[in-house]
């Protein structure tokens, strides 16, 4: 029988964490090598992944592109997270979280650098006067419901995503007690759709665009292969609304963005013009290799 852990007095960083992610994870943070991040023609810089964070924002670029914003027209450049690409010096610059996504807007005088994926979000819905009702208590409705989200995310993720996914080995009570927690969260968010039609409300927001690509996900079965193991089909409001996001053009463009994995048809690695998703999908490119 293993002799159960007991926590030392102060914790020391002496050993890998184990794990898909071990490579990467540390507990200091500030850049670890020397690298210039590229800039494109376009007034916004986005530097990003396909992960569910890095989803929420080239969903909001696409969606504003097809709501006829043209000054949302966007550069989106992969940063490749397993590669530490995060820690180079010019990501850190602009921010300092070492995380996807993260932000410039060269439009104005000044570059402006926006980090996390909800600052994102309302920066770009506030620029362009889109997807964040200006109603009091609409506008508080569908923060709350974006906050929400960003609070829950670690649960998902880091929590459930991390101990049932990627950890060295299975920790039965780690992975019942993430469980538990992402069962509640996807209940919260199915007994709201249930009243209404989008999360916030009658009208499609931002809070749909951050709660889609983990939600969504997860009743999908896009994160973690972990579709039956939740039970994703006990939340068929989620499922409803999941549906409906899919059917928009611009979701599935978004979903494609920076995306380096699946069918490469899906995948477009980077995206500088609207052209890209006929011509530069994965697929696309390793046919004009040959």
């Amino acid at each position: 029988m293993n002799s159960p852990y007991i926590p030392p007095q102060v914790w020391t960083w002496n050993r890998p964490s184990g794990g898909q992610f071990a490579s990467i994870n540390r507990p200091v943070s500030g850049a670890t090598h020397e690298k210039e991040l590229p800039v494109g023609r376009h007034p916004l810089q986005l530097y990003s992944l396909a992960t569910p964070n890095g989803q929420k924002v080239t969903i909001m670029l696409e969606e504003l592109l097809a709501a006829g914003h043209v000054g949302a027209e966007y550069d989106a450049w992969l940063i490749r997270i397993g590669d530490g690409d995060q820690f180079g010096s010019g990501f850190v610059a602009i921010n300092p979280n070492s995380k996807i996504p993260a932000l410039v807007d060269r439009s104005g005088p000044k570059p402006v650098r926006v980090f996390e994926s909800g600052a994102i979000l309302m920066y770009l819905a506030e620029k362009f006067g889109a997807f964040l009702p200006t109603e009091p208590a609409a506008r508080a409705e569908c923060l709350s419901w974006l906050f929400w989200q960003m609070g829950s995310a670690p649960y998902v993720g880091g929590g459930f995503g991390h101990f049932y996914a990627y950890a060295p080995e299975k920790i039965e009570y780690a992975i019942d007690r993430f469980a538990m927690e992402t069962k509640r969260l996807l209940d919260v968010l199915d007994r709201r759709l249930a009243e209404s039609e989008y999360v916030a409300g009658p009208d499609y927001t931002i809070a749909d665009m951050a709660i889609f690509p983990w939600y969504g996900g997860l009743v999908k079965g896009w994160l973690y292969d972990a579709a039956e193991f939740l039970g994703a089909n006990d939340y068929r409001h989620v499922a409803r609304w999941a549906d409906t996001l899919l059917e928009r053009p611009a979701v599935r463009r978004g979903r494609m963005v920076n995306r380096t994995s699946g069918e490469p048809s899906r995948q477009l690695h980077e995206r500088h013009g609207a052209s890209d998703f006929e011509t530069k999908t994965q697929d696309k490119m390793a046919a004009g290799a040959k």
